[in-house]
């Protein structure tokens, strides 16, 4: 599927890549852009081809945040009209964080406001040494969207998420690496192959251990343990019951090579170099 906003390319590997498609704009947030977002991610979940999600930018960025020319279209609107079109933002990130499959996300340039907030709710975020991040959203008024209240301080603390959204501060890739944000910091010509690397590596896992976790870990802030310990039970005796695994453990008793591997990561992410 190709048009003005979005690109989505689907593999035969198992692996989906979605392109935010406004260079010009450095792929700013449009509410286009978001509805078609949600629609693809709706799809692309529901599609038992795809085992796994890329989501990247054109052009040399992530995503500059929201469309601020867009936000001013059509005229002063009353609190009650803005805040029935923030539906729009709720259902991409409801979208996004209820994806059953693995999202990794690639950031390269500006992942700014909204773009930063979208790519929070990846499973595995990957930076390029030029990353420019900052929850943008204090410098022009407003306070952040699409669930990024909800993920930053899970992903980075309480404390820090205050700190780089009341500050609306800019923070590069070693930052974000050390905040644990980012997984893996790469050249920028490394980052797509890298992205497509570890989501080869998903799609070719377990799928259903994968959706049962990635279900159980997003609830596991918001549990007590007695509901986690009766969650496990019961989701390991589902996952107990997939081909995959018993694939697996007939692997393992007949000495042969396990299926699922996970890519190694790369040398040089350990000592990540700072462009000049």
């Amino acid at each position: 599927m190709h048009d003005e906003t979005l690109a989505v390319e689907q593999g035969a590997d198992g692996v989906a890549r979605v392109t935010l498609n406004r260079p010009g704009a450095k792929n700013a947030l449009s509410g286009r852009m978001a509805d078609e977002l949600t629609a693809a991610m709706r799809a692309l979940g529901a599609d038992e081809a795809v085992r796994a999600i890329v989501l990247t930018g054109a052009g040399g960025d992530f995503c500059a945040g929201g469309d601020v020319k867009d936000m001013g279209a059509g005229g002063p609107r009353t609190p009650e009209q803005r805040r029935a079109a923030m539906g729009r933002y709720r259902e991409l990130a409801l979208v996004l964080l209820g994806l059953e499959k693995p999202l990794v996300a690639a950031l390269d340039g500006v992942a700014y406001g909204a773009g930063l907030s979208i790519a929070l709710t990846a499973d595995l975020v990957l930076v390029s040494t030029r990353v420019r991040c900052a929850m943008v959203f204090h410098r022009i008024g407003l306070v952040p969207d699409v669930a990024a209240w909800y993920t930053l301080p899970r992903i980075v603390g309480l404390q820090r998420a205050k700190e780089l959204i009341y500050s609306a501060r800019e923070f590069g890739a070693e930052e974000a690496l050390r905040m644990g944000l980012a997984l893996e910091v790469l050249a920028p010509e490394a980052l797509q192959p890298r992205a497509l690397e570890l989501a080869r590596g998903l799609a070719a896992g377990p799928a259903t251990a994968f959706s049962l976790s990635k279900r159980a870990l997003n609830a596991s802030l918001n549990s007590e343990l007695g509901a986690m310990l009766d969650l496990e039970a019961t989701a390991q005796a589902v996952a107990a019951s997939s081909d995959f695994a018993r694939e697996a453990v007939r692997r393992f008793v007949a000495r042969e090579p396990a299926a699922f591997r996970w890519p190694a990561p790369p040398a040089s992410n350990t000592d990540p170099k700072t462009p000049t």
